[in-house]
């Protein structure tokens, strides 16, 4: 059972996701919070799987509270980040403040599940709404870092780079002409060599290195 806490400001949307999540048979929401402190401290002491928690909250902003989670908690839960468009300028911090995922508010509510399943797997999960623009735009060079081009194949840049566009394994098989195991394989291969957690992390990676788009 995956112990699941949501953290939201506003009533209604924390019951509309409860209502999404606690319909399946794996999934429990054991917790509620109505503000990114009051997040941290039910992730503290609540012995919670994954939060799902709104990037915009009072008392403390929902990246903050990513990060205090992380910082504080042992073991950390994993965090699915709930966005909008309209406040995408806190995706990508959120992102490097250690959320799992992110998920906007208007998808499917399939997909808000298959975020918390993947967050719970250690895995990551990008809304396939985000597009690269949205990436792009927020993804600061780090000019300093090794980008560890030299350690992948040139098969293992091009499903990289097809990960960083938002593609999905099966999606990224059609288009490379391949298996989905063999993708899959390939993406495991990948964090492994640069180190990385979840694919969430290889996009975040691919932008900030210039890694896309053959560059």
């Amino acid at each position: 059972m995956i112990r699941t806490l949501l953290a939201d400001d506003q009533e209604p949307v924390r019951w509309a996701l409860r209502l999404v999540l606690d319909a399946e048979a794996d999934i429990e929401v054991v917790a509620e919070a109505a503000d990114g402190a009051e997040a941290v401290e039910k992730a503290r002491y609540g012995h919670v799987d994954v939060v799902v928690l709104d990037l915009r909250m009072p008392r403390l902003d929902g990246i903050a509270a990513i990060r205090r989670i992380g910082e504080s908690v042992n073991p950390a839960p994993a965090v699915v980040a709930l966005t909008t468009f309209d406040v995408d300028e806190y995706l990508f911090g959120a992102l490097k403040a250690g959320a799992a995922g992110f998920v906007l508010k208007d998808s499917e509510p399939a997909l808000l599940v298959d975020a918390v399943r993947a967050a719970a797997r250690g895995q990551g999960l990008l809304d396939p709404q985000v597009t690269r623009r949205t990436l792009r735009r927020f993804a600061e060079p780090v000019a300093k870092r090794p980008d560890g081009r030299e350690r992948l194949t040139p098969r293992e840049l091009e499903v990289l780079r097809h990960v960083a566009k938002g593609m999905s394994n099966a999606e990224i098989a059609g288009a490379l002409v391949v298996g989905e195991g063999t993708v899959k394989t390939h993406v495991a291969r990948m964090l492994a060599k640069l180190g990385l957690r979840t694919r969430v992390h290889l996009v975040i990676h691919a932008y900030e290195h210039g890694l896309v788009d053959g560059r």
